[in-house]
């Protein structure tokens, strides 16, 4: 719920008018709640896709709603196209950045004896490798951060990681990878006020999960349950 709902439900709690953020992959899904959730709290807001149309589509929606948020082009799997974007999040920015969100991401619905080493490469790349190098570039900027103290950067893994899912042991690895890359980041980074942290959703039904099949949704289901009923 973003400021206008805050505001009528009794009041604003916080407001992050100031401050800057990137979320990756923010023309659909959970990356799209996250650009409005943040642009509606007063932030200025970058983000990507790959999909141009669906971005300036998004882009067009939110300039009509007041919230304030620029886009770009880009394969986040791709090294040179993560140094395009991060060099207009600089221009844009003026060189300071307070929220990193590491959203994008695919998966790949297969038998693990069936993932080819293209499979692979693409996964790792886009999933993982991106956080690494995106975590990089904008460590400089993060050190100027303005709001709350110290930047943030927020990394969106997966319950997949914390139980197993036939189907998805690639992308699993990945975003366990991530959550490992994220205590160390966290640890390393301290010491910058930059606090590092992951978020592992459950099943949510997004145009990337549309095609888990009746059986693996009902699994994840399950495992939802299961650790809530641990928790």
């Amino acid at each position: 719920m973003h400021s206008e709902g805050m505001a009528a439900a009794g009041g604003e709690r916080w407001s992050l008018v100031g401050a800057t953020a990137l979320v990756t992959g923010g023309s659909k899904g959970i990356g799209h709640a996250i650009v409005e959730e943040l642009a509606g709290f007063g932030a200025r807001v970058h983000t990507c896709s790959r999909n141009a149309a669906e971005l300036e589509e998004s882009r067009r929606r939110w300039a009509e709603k007041g919230l304030v948020v620029t886009v770009s082009v880009c394969d986040i799997g791709d090294r040179t196209d993560r140094d395009k974007l991060m060099a207009a999040v600089k221009e844009n920015f003026d060189g300071k950045l307070d929220i990193l969100v590491n959203n994008a991401g695919q998966t790949i619905l297969k038998p693990v004896m069936e993932n080819t080493a293209e499979d692979y490469s693409r996964l790792m790349a886009t999933n993982l490798e991106s956080c690494f190098h995106l975590g990089q570039l904008a460590h400089p900027m993060l050190l100027n951060a303005t709001v709350a103290g110290g930047g943030s950067i927020v990394n969106i893994s997966s319950i997949g990681t914390y139980m197993a899912v036939p189907g998805i042991a690639l992308y699993s690895t990945t975003k366990g990878g991530m959550n490992q890359l994220t205590r160390s980041l966290a640890a390393e980074w301290a010491r910058d006020k930059i606090r590092v942290n992951s978020i592992a959703p459950g099943y949510i039904t997004t145009d990337m999960t549309k095609d888990v099949c009746i059986h693996q949704m009902g699994t994840l289901l399950i495992i939802q349950f299961s650790l809530f009923l641990i928790l």
